[in-house]
């Protein structure tokens, strides 16, 4: 579904990602780990090709998304993302927050859309929010809208990047729980976190990175229990 393939990305002086590769079977669910400053959400941003890459390929389902030829826009919309922070429109509704995608770049009928974002906003858990704005409810509430708008587009891969990590402690579970939901119904995931019991639960695969590299990368029980690499133990000495 996903291949990253020695993959570079400089912000100026500052070399971001130093040759990353690694690839994302359909189904899995990868979790993405490691340090602040370790390169992860730059990794999620040049997947979604919201970052040009400097060197290396990113295929998503074969297509190669540095190729001049790819439509980006195309690629965007078939890889749903969900950000730190909610990034909703405060105009909008949360129904027609979820509906905008679908109606402005896919060109769907509106009455097709807004049925499917209401089923949307009931399975996140938030059917009876459909009429009300981000100022009105919770992180927790706007970030399942988030999650509910990247759905919309009927995304094949879903990243998500720290997307509990602005909310309140009590608000974290009811949006892991719409996650969790999510992998068991086999959608493909790459997710950057620091909730290990979500990893623990879910991950099919777990990516350890650090300055920029991945450090060490397998399943689940082998990285959390018995990591090879002294870098990934220590980090998870301190987490775990």
């Amino acid at each position: 579904m996903v291949k990253v393939v020695n993959v570079h990305k400089r912000f100026g002086h500052l070399h971001v990602l130093k040759g990353i590769s690694f690839e994302v079977k359909k189904g899995q669910v990868v979790v993405i780990v490691g340090p602040s400053g370790a390169g992860k959400s730059t990794m999620l941003r040049c997947i979604n090709a919201l970052e040009k890459i400097d060197e290396g390929h990113i295929y998503i389902e074969g297509q190669d998304i540095a190729d001049k030829k790819v439509d980006k826009n195309k690629i965007r919309a078939e890889v749903g993302m969900v950000f730190q922070h909610f990034n909703l429109f405060p105009h909008l509704t949360a129904l027609e927050n979820v509906m905008l995608g679908p109606v402005v770049v896919k060109k769907e009928p509106k009455d097709v859309v807004r049925k499917r974002a209401l089923e949307l906003l009931e399975k996140v858990g938030i059917g009876d929010k459909a009429n009300s704005y981000p100022s009105q409810l919770s992180g927790g509430q706007q970030q399942r809208v988030a999650i509910a708008r990247a759905l919309a587009m009927k995304p094949k891969v879903m990243l998500f990047d720290e997307p509990t990590s602005a909310l309140d402690p009590e608000m974290i579970k009811e949006v892991l729980d719409v996650m969790i939901a999510l992998a068991k119904e086999g959608m493909t995931m790459i997710v950057v976190s620091h909730e290990m019991g979500f990893a623990r639960e879910v991950a099919t695969h777990v990516i350890f990175m650090d300055d920029g590299r991945i450090v060490e990368e397998g399943p689940a029980s082998k990285i959390f229990t018995n990591p090879d690499h002294p870098r990934t133990k220590l980090f998870m000495s301190k987490i775990l």
